[in-house]
């Protein structure tokens, strides 16, 4: 299987993780210098990203993703694609569709998320 393939199947993973809240899975799938950019232009790292999850501030609910391509470069995979994402963010249930970009690196032999970026795409 190509690094492209298993790096789909992976964050298909780590979406699932996301929605059932399962931070224990995610620590070891994000990257320690995590930047996760939210379609609302709002920036977490992997330890506020986590902490909202825990604390209850952003709750994801579902998120599922299609059209997804991969670009293999060796030791890092880029993900492009689209995600429908349903979220309560401090207490307000949102659901939207996004298109991303996803940047997956080989440190030692795991594969982690090192960048997400995401826009909202049209009703």
């Amino acid at each position: 299987m190509s690094n492209g393939q298993t790096i789909i199947e992976l964050d298909q993973k780590r979406m699932t993780a996301m929605a059932q809240k399962d931070v224990a899975a995610l620590k070891n799938m994000l990257c320690k210098g995590l930047v996760y950019t939210h379609s609302s232009g709002r920036q977490d790292t992997k330890q506020s990203l986590l902490d909202g999850m825990e604390s209850g501030t952003t709750v994801y609910t579902s998120m599922v993703p299609s059209d997804v391509k991969a670009q293999d470069f060796g030791n890092v995979v880029v993900l492009t694609g689209v995600a429908a994402i349903s979220v309560n963010s401090r207490g307000k249930p949102n659901s939207f569709r996004v298109r991303f970009t996803d940047v997956y690196e080989n440190q030692n032999g795991t594969w982690r998320m090192v960048t997400w970026q995401s826009t909202k795409l049209p009703d």
